[in-house]
């Protein structure tokens, strides 16, 4: 099996939990990611095994303008330190994929800055989107071009130009060999060409084993993107949403119609159904500040880690943190941390536990998914493989709730979470929940 379809993901941006300037003056070299290092024994702690950190790589502000697809940021260090980070996860058995942004180049780009140098001359006047030399913009470049979003801080790459994919398969060449990446998330894949897309799959398969390709992409048929010839997972934005509203409505039914739809989605089996599953990330507001009772914390992400899919922490949520978009800015989602003034807490405790009985269970990675039970309120269902079975029962009532799934009599069931022990009896597994709460039940051999 690949190692993706048992990873539990940990998710870093970079720049702000390091809390570099948010302008690069590309100046002195400051060796902030060597700070990382203590980060690593906690991911590793709370049942993590992989990494998605990133933007990495040099840029204007944000990360996702690349001034230089090869160098580190200089607001985080140099290449030297950056390899010997993935090396220190590597050591810990945490595989690394880096956040890769193809779409689109900043201005100070190489390329895009020969263009404004040479205009109709440059030998790159081809790698960009529309470049329109009767054109102007804001910046008076006495051209304009296509851009990502609306914003010409973020020039839009021509991915159809032979040159320009094949100088992107060199940059991933080079971050295989040089940093032992394993794999790459693929920032804006829902505007990505894909035949480049294609390409890059073709590359993945040949430089190393089971490198993993996941792009980001919002709305959508993810089956489009997700297949045997593109890549092999998709930020699962449609469960993200019905995560969260799901519980403030109290409302499992939203929930439970998606993960269908999701599941036929990828084919009517688990193996189309490796998305990459998140309640918050660098772009969105954390959990804790969406739901309208904290306290749905336990139950959102007892079903983060147990229904299809691969399971993703963004830095700080473990612990609880709130974070709002603010003025139209994304600061508040992307703070500085010290590990070392973080405190546990019974946010922290759950996501270890969960970490790791989804590292144990391997039927949470590999079993087949079927409703037991739905309510408004209430909702089971179980994760089969082999002769592993798993029950997971949720309740976003104020109120304890018992309830009864149909279930074999003479079994037994022990909760991974809290320790208790029911047995089967007149056809059902019967089984109480705290309020707010959630249970794994592992079938006892």
């Amino acid at each position: 099996m690949a190692w993706y379809e048992e990873a539990v993901f940990y998710h870093i941006y970079p720049l702000g939990l390091l809390g570099a300037p948010k302008q690069n003056t590309y100046g002195e070299v400051v060796h902030r990611i060597k700070e990382l290092d203590s980060w690593i024994l906690h991911i590793k702690e709370i049942g993590c095994n992989a990494l998605y950190i990133g933007p990495l790589f040099e840029s204007v502000g944000h990360g996702y303008e690349t001034t230089d697809y090869k160098k580190l940021d200089s607001r985080l260090g140099d290449n030297e330190d950056l390899k010997a980070f993935v090396a220190k996860c590597h050591a810990n058995d945490i595989r690394v994929i880096f956040d890769g942004v193809f779409n689109h180049t900043g201005r100070d780009f190489f390329a895009f800055q020969d263009i404004k140098q040479n205009r109709e001359h440059s030998a790159y006047k081809d790698w960009y989107c529309n470049v329109n030399f009767g054109g102007n913009n804001e910046y008076n470049d006495g051209f304009s071009y296509d851009n990502w979003g609306g914003y010409n801080l973020l020039v839009k790459l021509n991915q159809r130009n032979p040159a320009v994919k094949d100088y992107i398969l060199d940059v991933i060449r080079f971050w295989v060999s040089e940093f032992d990446v394993d794999g790459i998330r693929l920032d804006a894949a829902d505007v990505l060409d894909f035949d480049f897309m294609k390409a890059i799959r073709s590359l993945a398969n040949e430089i190393k084993p089971e490198f993993w390709l996941m792009g980001e992409v919002i709305h959508g048929d993810y089956g489009r993107w997700a297949n045997g010839e593109m890549l092999h997972s998709v930020t699962n934005y449609q469960l993200h949403k019905a995560l969260y509203s799901g519980h403030n409505d109290h409302n499992y039914f939203e929930i439970a119609h998606n993960v269908k739809r999701l599941y036929e989605m990828g084919g009517n089996c688990i193996e189309g159904m490796r998305y990459y599953n998140f309640v918050d990330n660098h772009d969105v507001e954390r959990i804790a500040s969406k739901l309208t009772n904290p306290s749905q914390f336990a139950p959102v992400h007892v079903l983060l880690y147990t229904l299809p899919g691969v399971p993703s922490i963004y830095y700080g949520s473990e612990y609880g943190i709130e974070g709002k978009k603010e003025k139209y800015s994304d600061d508040s989602l992307r703070p500085a941390l010290q590990l070392s003034e973080m405190q546990e807490n019974e946010n922290m405790t759950l996501v270890s536990k969960l970490g790791k009985i989804r590292q144990e269970i391997k039927a949470l990675s590999y079993g087949a998914y079927k409703e037991l039970l739905l309510t408004n309120r209430q909702f089971a269902f179980s994760r089969i493989a082999g002769d592993e079975v798993a029950i997971v029962t949720v309740n976003n009532d104020e109120q304890e709730a018992e309830i009864r799934i149909p279930a074999l009599n003479g079994e037994t069931y022990v909760g991974q979470l809290f320790g208790k022990t029911y047995e089967t009896k007149d056809g059902c597994l019967t089984v109480k929940l705290s309020a707010n709460s959630g249970e794994i039940w592992v079938k006892k051999a």
